[in-house]
């Protein structure tokens, strides 16, 4: 997600797409569709096609998994310049195999195409991939299903994590496909339709937009969890579109249980960390009755980045908080039912 076109933004997106040109010059593509991890685990490679085109992505088992025992999956989408496993990966960035490995989870890692964008963004900005069996959301969601068909997962507990335009997908997934993603959330995203709104977004309001994704959501319409991590620093997607992806949430979740979007916006808690030596965040929670939950990290001293104290890549910052840990913290509690 991108909102800002100066042009120091425009060098930004073409240092990002000569880097995506060098990760993918110099990524080696697996010899083998199938490698075991030192503990036990196995990686997995697979792709899905269809008349959309195809996808192709890695699968982390745990090395508890069993394909009689229904685990949750865990989607991670990538942002820019950035590959699923490959080079700077998502894979590396968000430490997920770990996670998994001792939660019990599978891990998705899709990547994107060249051939659909040059700096391996996800397109998350063209209409023409903000709908249901259509683009990158049907190639997501044609991934997920074979991913859960083929490991005997558990499909009420499929989980979406994006950062940057990958956040931008990964929210998409919960307007398009309600009826499999379980939760969705976003470091460093925005709103669903953020486009129709960019260059008016003095009269285009958050409730414009989630009329947009009711819409969208149709007869499977339901009230998705969402988490919102936020960088104070990022100026690349403004704090701002974090604030406006809350407010979208919570109006459409009010119209799917209501047909109305009035909502109240006021938080049931804030809570404000300090952890030594590290970047202070605010922690804040919305749980209206009726409605889904939605939770948003605004991390101070945070840039473009996903923070954990092993992350690693071009975009990860070791001095915020565990975003892997409290994503997990937030979606293994809730299930699609």
């Amino acid at each position: 997600m991108h909102a800002d076109r100066s042009p120091r933004r425009r060098r930004t997106a073409w240092i990002a797409g000569l880097t995506a040109v060098v990760i993918m010059i110099l990524a080696v593509p697996a010899a083998v569709a199938q490698t075991r991890t030192p503990d036990g685990g196995q990686d997995r490679h697979g792709s899905y096609s269809s008349s959309e085109g195809r996808i192709g992505y890695q699968v982390h088992l745990p090395p508890s998994w069993r394909a009689d025992r229904p685990m949750p999956v865990v989607v991670a989408v990538h942002g820019c310049g950035m590959t699923g496993s490959g080079l700077n990966s998502m894979r590396s960035m968000t430490r997920f195999d770990d996670l998994a490995d001792r939660e019990g989870f599978i891990v998705l890692y899709p990547s994107q195409s060249l051939l659909r964008n040059v700096q391996l963004c996800w397109n998350s900005l063209s209409p023409e991939h903000q709908e249901r069996d259509r683009g990158e959301p049907e190639l997501l969601a044609g991934a997920i299903r074979q991913v859960v068909d083929t490991y005997g997962a558990d499909p009420d507990r499929v989980h979406v994590a994006g950062a940057s335009s990958g956040a931008g997908t990964a929210v998409i997934m919960g307007v398009t496909y309600p009826d499999l993603i379980a939760t969705v959330t976003s470091v460093a995203g925005g709103e669903y339709r953020f486009h129709a709104a960019e260059d008016r977004l003095d009269t285009v309001t958050p409730v414009d937009t989630a009329r947009l994704a009711r819409a969208e959501m149709g007869p499977r319409a339901r009230q998705v969890p969402l988490l919102v991590v936020q960088g104070e620093q990022d100026d690349v997607v403004r704090p701002f579109m974090a604030e406006r992806l809350v407010q979208q949430w919570l109006a459409l979740g009010a119209l799917v249980a209501s047909g109305r979007p009035e909502v109240d916006t006021v938080p049931t808690d804030v809570e404000r960390v300090e952890p030594p030596g590290g970047h202070p965040w605010t922690r804040t929670s919305h749980r209206v009755p009726g409605q889904a939950s939605v939770d948003s990290y605004l991390v101070e001293g945070m840039g473009h980045t996903w923070s954990g104290p092993r992350a690693s890549g071009l975009f990860a910052d070791r001095d915020g908080p565990d975003l892997s840990e409290i994503f997990w913290e937030f979606a293994s509690t809730r299930p699609m039912s």
